[in-house]
């Protein structure tokens, strides 16, 4: 996302766009790509309920939150792409309020990466999960990535 000082992420957070809904999809190759053709969208608000959830020393995945959501409204798979903008919005919603903070951070992309489109960016996010007991790794030479070391052991179930 780009000039977010601008943008209310708080009106985005509650805006529906006609969520939840089951889209079915007749693409072959989206269908072989997330192994299934009921892909299922939830609004930004669930996101954002669910992230609340986790609890200190605690981590939880996108890709988690996903599966919980396809799981519970008789889908195959959950959007991905709507998925990653929607955990961004809650965050960045979450640093516009006073209160009812969402702890964001615990919530990591697959394999227990940081994410850089939170605020703050990655030094924010590792910050304060090492603040809460976590080891922070560093991969990679050229194309530098950050995780949760060992993530799957803090693993919050959902």
């Amino acid at each position: 996302m780009a000039n977010e000082q601008d943008k209310d992420f708080n009106a985005m957070l509650h805006n529906n766009k006609d969520m939840p809904k089951v889209q079915m999809l007749d693409d072959e190759k989206s269908i072989e790509k997330y192994g299934g053709e009921r892909m299922f969208f939830a609004p930004p608000i669930e996101y954002d309920r669910v992230m609340k959830t986790v609890p200190l020393g605690k981590v939880i995945t996108v890709g988690q939150i996903r599966d919980n959501f396809a799981k519970k409204n008789n889908a195959d798979f959950t959007d991905p792409i709507t998925a990653g903008i929607f955990v961004s919005i809650a965050a960045w919603a979450s640093e516009q309020r006073d209160s009812d903070k969402t702890p964001y951070w615990r919530t990591l992309k697959a394999e227990g990466e940081l994410n850089p489109k939170y605020p703050g960016g990655i030094e924010v996010q590792k910050e304060k999960l090492e603040a809460e007991g976590h080891i922070i790794v560093r991969r990679g030479r050229s194309n530098i990535r950050y995780y949760v070391q060992n993530y799957q052991d803090n693993l919050f179930q959902l």
